[in-house]
């Protein structure tokens, strides 16, 4: 089978299962990178340690959701000219994002490593894990550029319909870090540095492989870096920024969400805090097809093939319902063993299990969000998904839970989450509807467009 998929032709439906298991795998490879990593460290190093990397791995999610943000905007920028089959106006902007994503990494790399303790005092970093968390924080701002790098392979490969080939980089990055991690902390006695030299070796080593293997298939086609025109700037920062803010007003949504749980004691918030690590989890097929269908709407949008964008909206919703309505009723059955995996203290399961069975069966709504904002965000209508996202924490689910919380007791924030799942999709359906995205033309020049 052909490794790259021309989305614009073919059976939608086998191309959207096709297409989105290697990124559903790629994204849970990822999540058992992070676990992997504090397992080493929490058992090598003991609490003090694990600390110190929660708190820096919190400013490095935030550097890693601007990453998102500007892979997004390539994710629809590279998708349309693949579609258009614009070789020219592909490798222009391969060549724009490839010279300011270097930019930015080092300029923020350089800024973290300079202050990253000013950046950790502003999170109230206690004074005995400050030299951990400086260490460890320096250490991966170092690093960033593979950071960026190997993602924005990844993101390059599945817009141009390969997700099977990024896999292959994330697994060796995975494999890197489990083997090396306990070498590096324990064998080579660097501690906490160790755990941080562990992560860019890993990161680093897939980013040179990635790079290597794609030049040397020619599944990309990149050209010598030069700089890019202003226009080309423009529109990624256009895309990307408003990309980026998403995952700021998601981190500090879900921060208020906490603050409303902290109300109830310790008990319910382990097992909140339990169930938001199984939710991270259960809801990789939603977050994965909302990335499949915005490359399959993205290279569509390019030839303006709107009736086949319709029906891959169809298919994805239909599917996504399917899936997530599935795993949900399988959470309802077997939530309580989910939840003992991290916890085991009888008031915290209680919460944490009956959150889980009421939240699952709502699944499939906050799974259509992500397909509908993918296809919305497949034609450039970033500051659009921007605002869905701020209804959706700010104006749904953080009032209705704060709400129900009140009116019910500890239930009331699995019926505030549940309820805002449903009504944020009916907002997104309602902008994916009724909304101008279909309007939105990203490509001003002649040459873009050809």
């Amino acid at each position: 089978m052909r490794k790259q998929h021309d989305f614009t032709q073919g059976n939608i439906l086998k191309q959207l299962i096709i297409f989105s298991g290697p990124i559903m795998l790629t994204n849970l490879l990822q999540t058992s990178y992070q676990f992997a990593d504090s397992l080493w460290v929490g058992n090598l190093l003991g609490a003090d340690a694990l600390g110190s990397v929660a708190i820096s791995s919190t400013i490095i999610f935030t550097v890693l959701s601007f990453v998102i943000g500007i892979n997004n905007a390539a994710l629809t920028i590279l998708s349309q000219q693949k579609g258009k089959k614009n070789d020219a106006g592909l490798k222009r902007y391969l060549n724009a994002f490839v010279v300011l994503l270097t930019v930015i990494a080092l300029t923020l790399g350089s800024f973290g490593f300079i202050f990253a303790e000013s950046l950790l005092n502003l999170l109230g970093t206690p004074g005995e894990m400050m030299a951990g968390a400086r260490s460890y924080l320096q250490i991966n701002f170092l690093g960033i550029l593979f950071l960026f790098g190997y993602n924005f392979i990844g993101t390059v490969l599945r817009a141009m319909g390969d997700s099977r080939t990024p896999l292959r980089f994330v697994l060796i990055a995975v494999i890197m870090n489990v083997i090396i991690n306990p070498l590096f902390i324990a064998g080579l006695n660097l501690g906490i540095e160790g755990a941080a030299y562990a992560t860019i070796v890993s990161q680093g080593t897939a980013f040179l492989y990635g790079m290597l293997y794609v030049l040397y298939k020619n599944l990309v086609p990149f050209i010598r870096p030069k700089l890019p025109a202003w226009n080309e700037v423009k529109l990624i920062l256009n895309l990307g920024i408003p990309a980026g803010l998403q995952m700021s007003v998601i981190s500090a949504g879900s921060a208020a969400i906490l603050s409303v749980v902290t109300n109830f004691g310790p008990g319910v918030v382990a097992g909140f805090s339990a169930a938001q690590r199984l939710d991270s989890l259960l809801m990789l097929p939603a977050h994965a097809l909302g990335t499949a269908v915005n490359s399959m709407a993205g290279q569509n949008i390019g030839v303006n093939n709107w009736t086949r964008i319709k029906d891959i909206t169809k298919y994805g919703v239909l599917y996504n319902f399917a899936l997530m309505l599935t795993v949900g009723i399988l959470v309802v059955f077997f939530a309580e063993h989910g939840i003992r995996l991290f916890i085991q203290e009888e008031e915290a399961v209680q919460f944490g299990t009956r959150y889980l069975q009421i939240v699952a069966l709502c699944f499939p709504f906050l799974g259509i969000n992500f397909i509908l904002n993918g296809i919305v965000r497949a034609a450039g209508a970033m500051y659009q998904v921007l605002v869905l996202n701020i209804i959706s924490f700010w104006v749904l689910r953080f009032p209705l839970t704060a709400i129900f919380s009140n009116m019910f007791g500890d239930i009331g924030i699995a019926l505030g989450m549940g309820s805002s799942f449903i009504i944020s999709s009916i907002f997104a359906y309602g902008y994916y509807r009724f909304g101008k995205w279909r309007e939105k033309e990203l490509f001003k020049s002649k040459a873009d467009k050809d």
